[in-house]
């Protein structure tokens, strides 16, 4: 298998797994327990979620791929037709907000997925990360006393 072959079958495994909401590394048990909300470990290979981090990076991808573009066609209609404001709290202001919405979970899901099939972290908190999981596992350091 070539190395860009491996490449597309990573990224066909990502996309897979957030659309569905899967556990990236068994691809069965469900990555969510509400609707954008982690579970804390998958419900078939017990994966832990800790690892992942998206933070705002849905919200960002989801205004970058809806709301930019949308806005722009939103002008050209104010612009090219002159409608009245009602057509605007009518079509616009819904348009923009469900659009936005909708695609939160995909975006999360592949976000989640892709740090983990990639074993993404940020670069020096290797460290901090094990300490922060080794504590809210109720585990303490001895070297430390702690």
């Amino acid at each position: 298998m070539a190395i860009g072959d491996v490449g597309s079958e990573k990224l066909r495994w990502i996309l897979w797994a957030g659309w569905h909401g899967k556990c990236p590394e068994c691809g069965k048990g469900a990555m969510f327990r509400s609707w954008l909300k982690l579970a804390d470990r998958c419900d078939h290979c017990g994966l832990d979620y800790s690892f992942a981090a998206p933070d705002d990076g849905p919200a960002f991808f989801s205004q970058c791929i809806v709301a930019f573009p949308l806005t722009f066609v939103i002008v050209w209609l104010q612009i090219a037709y002159g409608p009245p404001l009602w057509v605007h709290l009518v079509f616009s202001i819904p348009v923009m907000v469900i659009g936005c919405i909708l695609p939160l979970r995909a975006i999360k899901g592949w976000l989640v997925a892709s740090q983990y099939v990639n074993k993404a972290q940020e670069s020096g908190t290797e460290h901090l990360w094990a300490k922060l999981n080794a504590r809210a596992r109720g585990e303490t350091d001895e070297r430390h006393g702690g």
